[in-house]
This record gives C-alpha cells, structure tokens and sequence, in this order.
C-alpha cells in the first residue's frame, strides 16, 4: 500500500509523519519541487521510527512521479500558504496552476488514487480538480471542514471548561473566513445541546472565533497553521485506507444536495475506501439554508475566477 502527499511543506510534512505514525501504508511518498527538501524530510521523519515505534517507510523526492506510481491516496497540499493579511482568494491565481499540473502528473501514474485536497482556497480547489481530472465526483475530497469543525470543537471546550472528546460540533459550508458555518444548534455535549451550557452571547463568540481561526493563527505564527491542518488530512486518509466509514463534513462535488448544483462545498459525508460515498442531509433550518446559499454564492464568485487565468 502507498500513500502519496505532495508538497513538504508543514502542511504536507505533518500529514505525512501524522500518516507514517498510524502505519496507514508501507510506504509513504513525499514529494516537493525543492531539490533535496522532501528527501531531507523523509530522512529526519524515518529516524524516528525506532522512538514512535512505527514500520512504515516515508520516500522523499524531487519532482518525481514516477515514485508515485501505485497510490492509493494523493493528498495535495502543493501552493503558496497564506500570509498575514492575505486572503484565501488571493491565492487563487498562483496555487490553481500548481494545483492543475499536480493533479494531473499524479494522475498519470496513480489513475485509480482518491484525491484529497488541501491546498487553499480549498473549495475551488478541490472544484478545479474535479473538473481537471476527470475522476468520478467522490474521488476528489477537501478537507477543510474536518479542520474547521476541530477548531469549533477547540473553542467549544475552552469555553465550557470540557474535554474536546466530550463535543460534538460540525462546520459546513465553505472553508473561509466569512464562508463557513459552524452549526452552533447542532452542537451537543454528551449528547446534551452545548446552548444548555452557554448563553446565546457566548455561543456566539465561539462562532466568531472559529470563523477567523485560520486567520487568528496566521496572525499569530506569521504564516497558515500546519499541525491541525496536517492531523485532519490524515484523518480522512485513515477513513478511506481502513474503510472507516466515519462521517466528516468534507468539500464535495454537489449535484442538487442542499439545493447547490455545480459547486463544491463543506457538507457532512460518509468516508469509505472508495472516497466519500453518501451525503447525509442535516435538515437544515431556514436560517441555517439560507447561510449556506450565501457561503454557495461566495464560493461562485471565487470559482469565476479560474475561468479567467
């Protein structure tokens, strides 16, 4: 079994030790465009197997697809991360071109892999290789709102003084700042809704916080956090290598759900071996529908850009 993660940046590197840690494959590929960087990488990581424990093999390289060759899993994290002040969007023009020639190279030696997609903006995206690589629909999959709903769930616990284990809490919608939607009346503790626990203001101030986590984070460390991010795109590795059958909200290609057509957007899906395999329809209320059209049209908006480079 081979996993490959392209680009070994932070991103791309703590998937990858996160992956080779759970021995999700024998062999786990990174590869970057940078001479020696993805090599140097895998060397530190693989020095780590007699103190974690783990027998699983991490393979550095230089722009080298043909190592790729096989993959059940390619995981993209290839593009320019977000600096402070800079938004999602912004990204759009460079990271579409380096998310186009990576899909597509990977593509030629793993035709049968599931795509997972992490670069930003991570809804067009992961719309853009959709319609790129010419895979089935729930071949493709964006993780954002599996990072997302973990940092909905960090800020829940420090506002109820809780255990994260103790939460459950889901962000649809899309992964930006002003576009995704934490499900604040969804949310339970211990199967008790979190509102039992938390005045309407506070809940409140979760959602804000959530929404502007990834921001926050830039602010502070000066560049796109990674340790999140990298733990979440292993996690949905995990679901599809084992076939766990977990449900994560993730950034799909939809086709009438929740009234969008043409689009991909956060909604809570089903992860098994062949990529995402249902969608599970929430039953939004009216309120929650109509945010959920409004994050849709931002998305849009984003998406008309790629028909412009």
């Amino acid at each position: 079994m081979k996993i490959t993660v392209i680009g070994a940046g932070n991103v791309g590197a703590t998937c990858a030790e996160s992956i080779v840690r759970m021995e999700l494959a024998n062999q786990i590929v990174l590869l970057d465009i940078r001479d020696g960087f993805a090599e140097g990488k895998a060397m530190d990581m693989n020095q780590t197997s007699s103190l974690h424990g783990f027998h699983s093999k991490v393979i550095g390289v230089t722009n080298d697809y043909k190592a790729t060759a096989g993959s059940k899993v390619i995981v993209v994290t290839s593009g320019l991360p977000r600096k402070p002040g800079m938004t999602r969007e912004e990204l759009i023009g460079t990271n579409a071109g380096i998310v186009k020639s990576v899909v597509s190279e990977a593509l030629k030696e793993s035709p049968d892999a599931v795509i997972v997609v992490i670069s930003n903006p991570m809804d067009t995206m992961t719309y853009l290789a959709v319609k790129e690589s010419g895979l089935p629909k729930n071949k493709v999959i964006g993780m954002g709102g599996i990072l997302d709903s973990s940092r909905f769930k960090y800020y829940l616990s420090e506002a109820m003084n809780c255990p994260v284990s103790d939460l459950q809490g889901t962000v649809i919608g899309g992964h930006g700042d002003t576009t995704m939607i934490p499900l604040t009346r969804m949310a339970s503790y211990q199967s008790t809704p979190v509102s039992n626990y938390l005045s309407k203001e506070r809940l409140e101030k979760v959602k804000s916080s959530t929404m502007v986590g990834g921001a926050t984070l830039t602010g502070l460390i000066g560049t796109s956090a990674w340790y999140a991010p990298g733990a979440s795109g292993a996690a949905l590795v995990a679901s599809i290598i084992n076939d766990q059958k977990r449900i994560f909200p993730c950034c799909v290609y939809l086709d009438g759900e929740y009234g969008q057509k043409d689009i991909c957007l956060g909604v809570p899906v089903v992860i098994g071996k062949n990529g995402w395999e249902k969608i599970i329809d929430y039953n939004l209320n009216d309120s929650e529908k109509a945010s959920f059209s409004k994050s849709a049209n931002a998305v849009r908006s984003m998406n008309s850009v790629l028909s412009d480079l």
